[in-house]
């Protein structure tokens, strides 16, 4: 009996293990509600609360391997917690999966035309630099230049 226990122990023990090392994986569902609770937060506190609390890495838009986003209409990243370099750059529509679609300017297709959907592209997962397949869901923040967007690896 207590070599079973023993061995039951290692089991979840090792499943335990297992979870924390894959990370688990944000659902469709998730990553809408969290791009509806950023776009009430900028509605209701501003851009400048939206920024601040989609730039933190730790913060509350960064949930299982998903995080938001926060981009203006003329491509500007304004937050991005896990690539904060950039918000500096100016060249946005110009960036291509490694594919060849421009992932930015689709984005802002969808924010314009009905102001939400996915757009399917290449990026690396936080802390990797090989480009895995993810899709993004855009959200427009209503009575704004601004939309938000989050996304789950494939």
């Amino acid at each position: 009996m207590q070599t079973l226990f023993k061995m039951a122990l290692t089991l979840v023990f090792v499943l335990t293990a297992a979870t924390i090392a894959w990370g688990e994986s944000a659902l469709e569902k998730e990553v809408i509600a969290q791009c509806q609770a950023a776009s009430k937060l900028i509605q209701e506190q501003g851009i400048d609360a939206g920024i601040a609390a989609v730039g933190e890495k730790n913060g509350p838009f960064v949930s299982k391997d998903s995080y938001v986003f926060l981009m203006d209409m003329d491509a500007k990243m304004l937050a991005h917690p896990f690539a904060p370099e950039m918000t500096q750059r100016d060249d946005l529509l110009q960036v291509a999966d490694k594919a060849g679609k421009p992932f930015f300017v689709e984005f802002i297709k969808v924010a314009n035309a009905s102001g939400q959907g996915w757009v399917d592209y290449m990026w690396p997962k936080p802390n990797e630099d090989k480009p895995a397949s993810k899709s993004s869901y855009i959200l427009r923040v209503p009575g704004t230049q601004y939309f938000v967007g989050a996304g789950i690896y494939k």
